[in-house]
């Protein structure tokens, strides 16, 4: 994994700062501020991030190149110290020895509460045939190890960030595309990554028959209590339960929050409400809109993020320590917005969140 400062190219600033102009007229009071990790990049396309809180402030990455899938599409970070992000940096790529070049996609970045930042990724030509790798760094995300290569069979966490459970084991939401839409969980303990009797993966949550299912993310009710919510192909979020700390599973059901197979976050506030990200639409991803429940089952629409021709995807989602929730998206499939929400300005549900 290498690191290096990327040339800034041009991009459209009229269009850039009109829809920063648009989005401060129409941000609901919850939201603190809006816009943009970058504004030059050395890459057309930009997509799937993720962030994290480190010491020394925020970090985000994503996955960018010519377009999705592209063999030059690499992994880019921008740390933000709390004076603005910095210009986009790429940290691995998909080169192999053998000098064939495949894609990266879909980083995720977390911190565990002993040990290195870890950055989660994959590459491969394809969802389907793609493999896990992971990167460390000691230095808050300025540099990076290079990868290692998860053990066969494990993709490490597919898009959403994992939990810490207790003890110190950390759980990751995970899914398959090769054999239908399949979720599973897999869980570490350790630093040796490579290892493969650091992991452990759980069966299938769900039958791709019933419900063509990835990229779960995971909400922690109590210690031995959790949920996931997952993205699905039949125009709904799922929801599968675990009563012993994700070790087994409920069978998945359909939630009535509505989904147009697009890419899902969320995290337990710590006040106890549970928050959502998710384009609530069961087609089109021209919506973005934060959820908020009190129990993971009934949830009411919370925030507007976005409502204006175009795409916003794939949200990433964290509270920081000062309390403020921090989400990042993609935006237009150009660039990825970082919106910061207060959540005691949140009020409370406003009515089912129902598609539209």
């Amino acid at each position: 994994m290498r690191t290096g400062l990327a040339e800034a190219t041009g991009t459209a600033a009229a269009l850039l700062v009109a829809a920063t102009a648009v989005a401060a007229a129409e941000a609901p009071a919850a939201i603190v501020s809006s816009g943009f990790v970058f504004e030059r990049a050395p890459f057309r396309s930009a997509h799937a991030s993720t962030i994290v809180e480190t010491r020394d402030g925020l970090l985000a990455a994503w996955f960018g190149g010519t377009e999705e899938g592209h063999p030059d599409v690499g992994i880019w970070v921008s740390r933000n110290d709390g004076a603005g992000w910095s210009p986009p940096i790429e940290v691995a790529n998909g080169m192999q020895s053998d000098g064939m070049r495949h894609p990266c996609w879909n980083p995720v970045l977390f911190q565990p509460s002993r040990g290195p930042l870890l950055l989660f990724y994959k590459v491969g030509p394809s969802p389907r045939e793609w493999w896990g790798l992971v990167g460390t760094s000691a230095d808050q995300g300025r540099s990076w190890s290079d990868p290692i290569r998860l053990p066969a069979g494990i993709l490490g966490p597919i898009r959403a960030k994992p939990v810490e459970l207790a003890g110190g084991e950390v759980l990751a939401g995970s899914s398959t595309e090769h054999a239908g839409w399949v979720v599973h969980m897999e869980r570490w303990t350790g630093r040796d990554l490579a290892s493969a009797t650091a992991w452990r993966k759980s069966g299938p949550l769900n039958d791709p028959e019933e419900f063509g299912a990835i990229q779960p993310t995971i909400l922690a009710h109590s210690p031995s209590l959790l949920q996931v919510l997952c993205r699905s192909r039949q125009a709904v979020v799922t929801e599968a339960w675990s009563e012993d700390a994700g070790l087994t599973w409920g069978r998945m059901a359909a939630t009535a929050l509505p989904n147009p197979n697009a890419g899902i976050d969320a995290l337990r506030l710590s006040d106890g409400r549970f928050l959502l990200v998710y384009n609530p639409t069961k087609s089109g991803r021209d919506r973005l809109e934060i959820a908020v429940s009190a129990d993971g089952k009934t949830w009411g629409r919370a925030v507007v993020l976005e409502g204006s021709p175009g795409e916003y995807s794939y949200p990433a989602m964290i509270q920081a320590r000062d309390g403020r929730v921090h989400v990042t998206y993609t935006w237009r499939r150009e660039r990825i917005r970082h919106v910061v929400v207060d959540p005691a300005k949140i009020q409370p549900p406003r009515g089912r969140a129902r598609p539209r």
